[in-house]
């Protein structure tokens, strides 16, 4: 299946002309993100947690210490929402009602399962590390059991999800396109800058030949 199946859960209700369902937009916008905000209720109290995401196929990853309240949630099976935005520009408008931004927004819904055995749990965290930054799962020290066992990794299969984007100019009222006020986009691009060597490392260790190109890639 390619589109999710729209539903009373994930149809997009305001401007309908700016959603859409198919997985591969959906998970451009995840991929694109290194943080998500989880929604879950708890003991009848709403929470809203950021964390580190990586995406398996359907599924989404999660990960944190084996006491976190966020991971022993999800681990139990419960519903989840999970909420994902990138900011691409801030929309100028003639009149102050018509400013905008440009984003690009996913919603998505499931209920997770813990990840168990070391095996799979170390293949998850490959993955997280990975995502993070191609290349540096063989080059740092892996984890070792201690850390392993202090360590939860949840999955959370993507049961239904939607994604709203808005791109383009502002839209004002017809009246107002004659005002003498500028309009436009300012748009927002998310870049690394140069690398910082932490204080502790050695002379003879240099910018590893995978994070250059890393940053250079998204400069």
């Amino acid at each position: 299946m390619s589109e999710f199946e729209r539903s009373t859960i994930n149809r997009v209700r305001r401007v309908p002309d700016r959603g859409k369902y198919d997985k591969e937009t959906i998970y451009s916008i995840v991929d694109d993100a290194l943080v998500c905000h989880v929604a879950f209720v708890q003991d009848g109290r709403p929470f809203v947690i950021p964390t580190l995401h990586a995406r398996r196929d359907d599924e989404i990853l999660l990960h944190g210490a084996t006491t976190s309240r966020l991971i022993r949630h999800v681990a139990a099976g419960n519903e989840l929402c999970l909420a994902i935005t990138h900011v691409d520009g801030i929309v100028l408008a003639r009149s102050v009602f018509h400013h905008s931004i440009n984003y690009r927004a996913a919603v998505l819904f499931g209920r997770g399962y813990l990840v168990e055995g070391d095996k799979k749990s170390m293949a998850a965290l490959q993955q997280f590390t990975e995502r993070l930054l191609p290349g540096r799962w063989s080059d740092a020290r892996q984890p070792n059991q201690k850390e392993l066992k202090a360590t939860s990794v949840v999955a959370i299969p993507i049961e239904s999800a939607s994604a709203k984007i808005r791109t383009g100019p502002p839209v004002d009222d017809e009246e107002d396109y004659m005002l003498p006020v500028w309009a436009g986009i300012l748009p927002l691009v998310q870049s690394f800058g140069i690398p910082e060597a932490d204080g502790r490392l050695a002379d003879d260790i240099i910018v590893p030949e995978y994070l250059a190109r890393y940053v250079a890639s998204r400069s």
